[in-house]
């Protein structure tokens, strides 16, 4: 067992398998970044969801109003909606893809580009940018995506 232990240490070694952690790590990141920006403009519009989130504001009927929904918050929210849609299928089919053995180049350029549509992503959401930057940046994200399952599946089809 301990044989196991040394190749799965190594995987850092790889250097496709070190791109994939590099580049997961961004996405992860921006992701999280999302929450903090939710916070940030939950906080600056007063429109919380919890009853408790208003204690700071006053309280009984004075606070209820502060219980509400908010359009840049709901924005803000449909964007990290839509990370977790995109980034989650992307770290596991990206593991696969980076275990399957790409060329070096071909890897890093998958992961490039879907780094930089999640980004581009964002900001077509947060700005907002005109129609079809963030249907474009969304599309270039899940064809790379899809690219790398087909890769996955090519290079090892236990079907």
């Amino acid at each position: 067992r301990s044989g196991e232990m040394a190749k799965l240490t190594q995987l850092i070694d790889n250097e496709v398998f070190r791109a994939y952690a590099t580049y997961t790590t961004i996405v992860l990141l921006k992701m999280m970044l999302m929450s903090l920006i939710t916070a940030y403009f939950r906080i600056t519009r007063k429109a919380f969801v919890n009853p408790e989130d208003t204690a700071s504001f006053g309280k009984g009927e004075n606070a209820k109003k502060y219980l509400r929904t908010d359009p840049d918050v709901e924005r803000v929210r449909r964007g990290h909606l839509n990370d977790l849609e995109n980034i989650v299928p992307f770290l596991g089919i990206g593991l696969l893809y980076a275990l399957s053995g790409p060329e070096l180049y071909t890897a890093l350029l998958h992961f490039r580009i879907f780094t930089g549509a999640r980004i581009t992503h964002t900001f077509a959401y947060l700005i907002p940018l005109p129609q079809p930057s963030r249907g474009l940046s969304w599309a270039a994200g899940y064809a790379v995506t899809i690219s790398m399952a087909y890769k996955v599946l090519k290079t090892a089809l236990y079907l």
